[in-house]
């Protein structure tokens, strides 16, 4: 782990405790957590994306806001739901967020995970998927999606404004915005698909695969694999790798009050059903900083990524959630290898 940022679900509802009442609330506090953790040296500020529920849905506005008012922290999602998208209009949106945020994006994409609304992708006009879960439209349109990031001229040009024969590409394009693409991986296999294709990979809290191993290890595994995928596909570049957690610094009473019943059972990896499939999701590390160092040194996947994506709840608002990121950036981010955003922008491991 050289880095780390927060990964909020954007939550928010007029639950017990909650500041995010409202959408804007949740909205407009989301912004100001990224400022601050900027001013932290924290690396990034992503944001997970669900429709039909009362969380972030519309990912690229907030993300083009925060990335106005920083100079530093990386800016992205954790992931977009390719099902919901209209990949062309997506490739714009990315090209010019990108630019605005100077290269500062982590565009996560997956084909989504569980929604509230049964195949609400169809709703959003989006049919003629065979598949139960819409995984084959995903893939369809993030190929879509990848080929109008790549420059290809895609739709046949007017004959009266630009000549006979000519085809178009799509416009604004960022030179650099393949490289600032992430796809979000639950399996093995789905790890070695996205390094064949040369991307970066985000890896959640939760993998729909249960080999009976450790949480830890199986993310490990699925590290490697990418990684070899990637080579052996014959890719010279540095790609970046993301795992996600939930860790929490004990450092006072109200840490205590919040989460400190969490260093009970769900300190322990968990098995279950996810979406029709076992899974294997990870342990909550909720300890103070000596003791989450020494945890953390044994989580294999942690030492394997590169960045360290720390899920928050957000709905503390504000404040709470930049207390969090202090006290993981000063007590315990630098035994992990820590280098704050101000030491220069994250690089993944070369593989040659």
């Amino acid at each position: 782990m050289r880095a780390f940022g927060f990964l909020s679900f954007g939550h928010y509802g007029n639950s017990y405790g909650s500041q995010a009442i409202t959408a804007s609330d949740m909205i407009k506090q989301a912004v100001e957590i990224g400022v601050g953790a900027e001013e932290l040296g924290v690396n990034g500020a992503y944001f997970r994306v669900h429709h039909f529920a009362r969380q972030q849905a519309a990912p690229i506005p907030l993300l083009t806001a925060i990335a106005a008012k920083t100079r530093r922290i990386e800016v992205g999602t954790g992931v977009i739901d390719m099902r919901y998208e209209n990949p062309l209009y997506l490739a714009e949106e990315a090209a010019a967020l990108d630019v605005i945020a100077d290269g500062r994006l982590a565009l996560g994409i997956s084909r989504g995970s569980p929604e509230t609304a049964s195949r609400g992708y169809e709703t959003f006009g989006y049919t003629g998927s065979t598949d139960p879960r819409g995984a084959d439209i995903a893939r369809q349109k993030f190929d879509l999606f990848l080929r109008a990031v790549d420059g290809e001229r895609l739709a046949k040009g007017n004959p009266a404004l630009v000549g006979q024969g000519q085809m178009l590409p799509i416009e604004p394009r960022s030179p650099g915005l393949r490289d600032h693409i992430w796809w979000g991986s639950a399996t093995r296999d789905s790890a070695e698909w996205t390094g064949r294709l040369g991307l970066n990979m985000m890896s959640s809290t939760a993998l729909v695969e249960d080999t009976g191993q450790p949480f830890h290890e199986l993310q490990a595994e699925q590290i490697l694999r990418f990684r070899e995928a990637y080579r052996a596909a014959g890719h010279k570049g540095a790609p970046r790798v993301s795992v996600s957690r939930s860790i929490i610094p004990i450092m006072n009473e109200t840490d205590a009050a919040y989460f400190g019943h969490r260093s009970g059972a769900e300190s322990r990896d968990s098995y279950g059903i996810m979406d029709g499939f076992r899974s294997t999701s990870g342990r909550t590390y909720a300890d103070e900083p000596d003791r989450l160092i020494e945890q953390l040194k044994q989580d294999e996947a942690i030492a394997l990524a590169d960045t360290l994506m720390l899920t928050i709840p957000s709905q503390l608002g504000p404040d709470y959630n930049l207390h969090i990121l202090e006290s993981f950036a000063r007590h315990v981010a630098p035994a992990l290898g820590w280098k704050p955003n101000w030491e220069g922008p994250v690089e993944g491991d070369p593989i040659g």
